[in-house]
């Protein structure tokens, strides 16, 4: 099949983005598939013939991404591209209409919150993992709270608050410490800070505002982290995260050797079953798609709690949802490759 493979976007997250993409391209290569890997945001301005972006399989060639130790600056990347803030770049959807499945290798933003897939719907662009609806719900972090408490799922308590809020008058009233400040639409991390005494939390607050108007501010809880991947109806074994110091912040996620990371994760069957229902029942509420993964902390009381669900998991080399996958023994190309024809069947239906 020919494919692209999207990428980068104009996202806190972009890196990551791109790290993971690479792989996913070099992967579907050797699966015998001619890719393309393109920066949606940067989008192609070359001249060349869109069909020549496309690498052969058995050509030698090899993409390649390493995620740097701190997040993108986004103005320098719109000032690069003389002020450019339009999301897609030039030729994207023309090059993605060459193709017979795209790869959505992107993290945050539109390539998360729907924005991207609602396009390509509108070009009749097939694209792997979830809809346009299953992205916006899960990337709302308010939203998806909501419909996860709604169908019996633990949460942690949380509020939502508002640049122009009271905010910390309404997290010591309402929430208390420790606490854990959220921007409600990033992921990997990005903006989130965990929240010991008061003194901290004006700080949190400006670091969490720094990436939008609205953030989420969410009791802690103290626990063991784990994270299920689903994958075709299917969910994969739960895998266990353990970061060497501080929480699995951006660094330790994709940083080697910053996290020890046990698959399958060491827990009672009881409590695997457990894993498995709320996974399954969080990837119905929330509508995601053929590959998706959610995060759990199981907390002092003995009840998991779900932290949210990622409808494009990283495909770093230090990413959760390949290690689940290799547990059942899918190799992470074959994993990259049935996420594909998983995509072009649904098309045919």
């Amino acid at each position: 099949m020919k494919i692209v493979v999207l990428a980068g976007g104009l996202s806190p997250e972009r890196d990551v983005s791109l790290s993971s993409a690479s792989l996913i391209a070099n992967a579907l290569l050797s699966e015998g598939h001619e890719v393309a890997l393109v920066d949606v945001y940067e989008g192609i301005e070359s001249l060349i013939d869109l069909e020549g972006s496309f690498a052969r399989p058995n050509s030698g060639h090899q993409f390649e991404y390493v995620v740097p130790d701190k997040a993108p600056d986004l103005d320098e990347l719109i000032h690069k591209n003389s002020g450019r803030k339009a999301l897609v770049g030039p030729k994207v959807i023309e090059i993605c209409t060459l193709a017979d499945v795209v790869f959505i290798g992107l993290h945050g933003a539109m390539g998360e919150n729907g924005q991207l897939q609602a396009l390509l719907d509108c070009f009749a662009i097939p694209y792997t993992g979830t809809g346009y609806c299953g992205s916006l719900l899960a990337m709302d972090k308010d939203l998806s709270k909501k419909l996860l408490r709604q169908a019996g799922i633990p949460t942690a308590d949380w509020i939502m608050l508002d640049r122009d809020s009271d905010s910390k008058s309404a997290i010591i009233n309402s929430i208390g410490f420790p606490c854990v400040i959220k921007p409600i639409h990033c992921g990997s991390s990005v903006g989130i800070s965990i929240v010991e005494e008061p003194e901290s939390l004006l700080s949190a607050l400006d670091e969490a505002f720094k990436y939008e108007s609205q953030v989420l501010a969410e009791k802690k809880i103290v626990g063991r982290e784990f994270s299920v991947g689903v994958l075709d109806g299917t969910t994969l074994p739960a895998i266990e995260i353990i970061p060497k110091q501080g929480f699995y912040d951006y660094k330790n996620k994709y940083q080697k050797g910053m996290a020890t990371e046990i698959c399958p994760a060491p827990v009672s069957e009881e409590q695997a079953r457990r894993l498995s229902e709320y996974t399954m029942a969080a990837h119905q509420a929330l509508r995601l798609g053929a590959y998706a993964r959610i995060d759990f902390i199981l907390g002092q009381d003995g009840e998991f709690y779900c932290l949210e669900a990622n409808t494009l998991p990283g495909m770093t080399p230090t990413s959760l949802l390949p290690q689940e996958a290799a547990a059942v023994g899918i190799s992470y190309n074959e994993l990259c490759d049935r996420i594909v024809k998983t995509a072009f069947q649904e098309k045919l239906n």
